[in-house]
């Protein structure tokens, strides 16, 4: 089918179905590693229950997190506090939460979700109480080492938004799929993109003529 708007120059369309077949193979590529990732032998065994709290302050273990059926979870690594030394939530991961909580709601009619942050239940409570998250099941991490584990710390205490995947086997739990792009060098002008393809904010602004920008982050207030 061929495609045109109103007004468009020659030049335009040629560039566009250029384009096009870029953004064709891009699809391709983009099937191609989903079903690689999907066929990734099965990973380590999960080596420790982990135990993290509620917003409650009910102890809630890894294993607890697999509803009947559901043999699927994924993890993200809110950077709550952003840096060492401090107990500030991190902007950007605000902001990806911010619509991964209208995700949360459609997805865990598949799978299980969850996010984790070295923080008090409190302080998680009181941050998703002023942003309005309502599908997020959040958890504190402080008390165990899981961020140190699976990559959502470095050895400086330094957290890390990471996204595992884990599954369950039988009575085991093993990694599946951790976002290690992140720890990947980038291309220069490049953030590490780990997340991105579930990112909105970001591929929404990869479709605008100003791009992402090299200088823009989101903020917690405007």
């Amino acid at each position: 089918m061929s495609v045109a708007f109103p007004g468009e120059s020659a030049e335009y369309r040629a560039a566009r179905d250029r384009l096009l077949e870029r953004e064709i193979e891009l699809r391709r590529v983009t099937e191609a590693v989903a079903e690689a990732r999907r066929a990734l032998p099965p990973g380590g065994i999960v080596p420790q229950d982990y135990v993290f709290t509620g917003t409650g302050g009910e102890p809630v273990r890894l294993s607890e997190l697999f509803a009947p059926g559901k043999d699927t979870l994924a993890v993200y690594n809110f950077m709550f506090p952003r840096a060492p030394g401090e107990d500030l939530p991190c902007p950007s991961c605000t902001a990806f939460l911010d619509s991964f909580d209208g995700t949360a709601g459609h997805a865990v009619q598949r799978v299980n979700l969850a996010v984790v942050a070295k923080t008090a239940p409190e302080n998680l409570l009181a941050h998703a109480d002023r942003r309005g998250w309502r599908h997020l099941r959040l958890l504190s991490s402080a008390g165990n080492d899981y961020n140190r584990d699976f990559r959502g710390e470095v050895e400086d205490g330094q957290q890390m938004p990471m996204l595992n995947v884990f599954r369950r086997d039988g009575a085991a739990i093993r990694h599946c799929w951790g976002s290690e792009l992140l720890y990947a060098p980038p291309d220069p002008g490049q953030d590490p993109r780990h997340t991105d393809t579930i990112d909105p904010l970001w591929n929404l602004f990869d479709f605008f003529p100003e791009g992402r920008g090299t200088d823009w982050y989101p903020a917690l207030d405007y």
